[in-house]
């Protein structure tokens, strides 16, 4: 089932580093698309729950070196 969630992110100091958030995620299988915002220090990500859950999402993108926490 595709789900979008938003998440936080702690530690990005431009651009490339969105972009750098974007490209880690959306190689990663279930993950159908991420958007990061650097201005807002957030990232939408839709996603196949049945594949890949938000703790997951989390993981990657601390792997990359972000703090990261999802928002209700």
């Amino acid at each position: 089932m595709l789900k979008t969630a938003v998440f936080e992110i702690n530690g990005m100091h431009c651009t490339s580093c969105a972009l750098t958030i974007d490209m880690d995620l959306e190689e990663t299988e279930g993950v159908k698309e991420s958007n990061t915002s650097y201005a807002r220090q957030k990232t939408e990500v839709t996603f196949d729950s049945d594949i890949i859950k938000p703790e997951k999402i989390i993981e990657i993108i601390q792997k990359t070196g972000y703090e990261a926490s999802e928002t209700d």
